[in-house]
């Protein structure tokens, strides 16, 4: 059994996401296998807010190069949590602006 710290890996802070916090939306680096109703459960147990919409997006992986090496960065999943208008925000979010 997944616990939500399988769930959640860490949070995605750009510039584009913290555009999105005015709006109460905020982006999570997930576990590639966890599916809409898992990230939603997990954000509400960690954070204690109430969500309402998830949006997850697969991330593909680049090509990058060191030197005369060639590589590629590895694949992941992104989700976008909205949460309900009435719930509170996210702290750990809070202190980044």
């Amino acid at each position: 059994m997944k616990t939500a710290y399988d769930i959640i890996l860490k949070p995605v802070v750009t510039e584009a996401s913290m555009d999105n916090m005015q709006e109460k939306k905020y982006t999570f680096k997930v576990a590639k296998d966890a599916n809409k109703i898992e990230i939603k459960k997990a954000v509400e147990e960690i954070f204690g807010v109430e969500v309402e919409k998830v949006t997850t997006i697969k991330m593909p992986k680049k090509p990058k190069r060191l030197g005369m090496y060639y590589g590629y960065t590895g694949e992941w999943k992104k989700a976008i949590v909205k949460l309900t208008e009435a719930s509170k925000t996210i702290e750990f979010f809070d202190s980044l602006m």
